[in-house]
């Protein structure tokens, strides 16, 4: 009854208390007075960050770990949000209008990740920082049930309108340059809608994945070949990335910036499509980070381009998926099929209800687990060392992957370092 108590209290107030910290650290952010990029979309931005960074290096500040109305006013007053005693709280109300008296980041640019994670978070956050520039790389159900109420109530026909209508927030308040993906038809309906009842002045810039005339994958690499330009990448990354890098071309040219195609020495954000050896000649490929049903895809579409005889599926549960959960599991298990693998791995209860009964219908070899340990017995027990191993949802499968690397340094570039999540995985016994 408390933590129902405390979720209401915490939507409720939410804004309120975001307002607070934003009105101070907004002293900071016009003093400062950068060029705004702002990244949104469902899935993909912070790789998106990690290449601009690679590009424009100290030119700019990137917001690392801050995506939210709460992150990002932290972050502009050179601060973090709460990891551990909620104490901190109290910290936090004092410390950020003190800072946000003296403290100004520095760099032409601020480029800044949006997430949207609830209803009018975007709209909050894109009536302040006012982009000259907005990447809109992509749009799927991700935080679907925190917009339940928005279609429950009749505000929106569905889900899928309800995001793109909040990502659409960005846009509508971006002065220079908007790039869309515009293979989507609910983000260019958007775009359209907005051009035609807000007269935006912005620039919209339709990219557009014909545009990827090559893409070769291996589980140590990738290129991909756009126009005449070859991009590198020293590990293997979905073909949908493709978007990111024709946005991050144009952009290079609006901002006259020369671009570099080799992304080999570029650090990956932990848990996307990162590659590690694995004991015994095991092929590791963590994008453990998190799971919705287009990121999933993607990682799937990206794992049978590689053409491996032993190809192993590790997937976890995809959250936050309120009641569409059975319809987007049912929907993975036709993308598994797609890719033929070797062995499945499932975990957690989702997708032992909805995903295994139809993996088991079209005869894939799979198996259901209750959890990471069985998994890991699992692993040990039936693979052989030839075996390319693919991690892809929630469940604690960062834990998985760290058991099986070869080298325990590399458990540094896993996702989930930060002390609340290694205490939430001791009370599961995972240490």
């Amino acid at each position: 009854m408390y933590m129902s108590f405390a979720a209401k209290f915490k939507k409720k107030f939410y804004f309120v208390a975001a307002g607070y910290f934003r009105f101070f650290a907004n002293l900071s952010f016009k003093r400062w007075h950068p060029r705004v990029i702002a990244i949104t979309g469902s899935v993909g931005k912070t790789t998106m960050l990690h290449m601009m960074e690679y590009q424009l290096g100290s030119k700019a500040h990137y917001s690392h770990d801050a995506n939210s109305a709460f992150g990002i006013a932290f972050d502009l007053v050179n601060t973090h949000g709460v990891t551990g005693s909620k104490l901190r709280w109290l910290w936090l109300i004092l410390m950020v209008p003190l800072k946000s008296l003296f403290y100004t980041r520095k760099g032409e640019f601020y480029v800044v990740e949006i997430d949207g994670e609830r209803p009018h978070e975007t709209e909050f956050l894109a009536k302040w920082l006012k982009p000259e520039v907005t990447l809109w790389i992509s749009l799927g159900r991700s935080h679907a049930v925190q917009y339940e109420n928005q279609v429950e109530s009749g505000e929106f026909e569905d889900i899928d309108r309800a995001i793109t209508h909040e990502f659409a927030m960005l846009p509508e308040h971006t002065s220079k340059k908007i790039y869309i993906d515009g293979d989507i038809y609910l983000m260019t309906k958007a775009l359209e809608k907005i051009k035609k009842h807000h007269h935006i002045k912005a620039e919209v810039i339709e990219c557009h994945k014909s545009d990827l005339k090559g893409y070769v994958i291996t589980p140590k690499s990738t290129d991909y070949l756009i126009g005449k330009t070859t991009f590198h990448f020293a590990s293997p990354q979905p073909r949908d990335l493709a978007i990111q890098l024709i946005m991050l071309e144009k952009l290079c040219k609006y901002l006259k910036i020369k671009l570099n195609p080799d992304f080999s020495d570029m650090p990956l954000p932990p848990g996307r499509s990162s590659y590690f050896q694995g004991k015994n000649g095991l092929m590791l490929i963590d994008s453990s980070y998190n799971a919705h049903l287009i990121s999933v895809e993607s990682i799937l579409e990206m794992a049978a381009q590689m053409k491996e005889k032993h190809l192993w599926l590790v997937l976890g549960d995809m959250i936050e998926q309120g009641k569409i959960e059975g319809e987007e599991h049912a929907k993975l298990a036709d993308a598994v099929i797609k890719t033929n693998p070797e062995q499945v791995i499932l975990v957690g209860r989702r997708m032992k209800k909805y995903t295994k009964p139809i993996l088991d219908k079209n005869k894939i070899n799979v198996v259901a687990l209750d959890d990471v340990k069985e998994a890991l017995n699992f692993i040990v027990k039936n693979t052989t060392g030839k075996e390319v191993l693919v991690f892809k949802g929630s469940q604690y499968l960062e834990w998985l992957v760290e058991k099986l690397l070869n080298n325990p340094d590399d458990a540094a570039k896993l996702p989930r370092r930060e002390p609340v999540y290694v205490k939430r995985r001791e009370k599961r016994g995972l240490d």
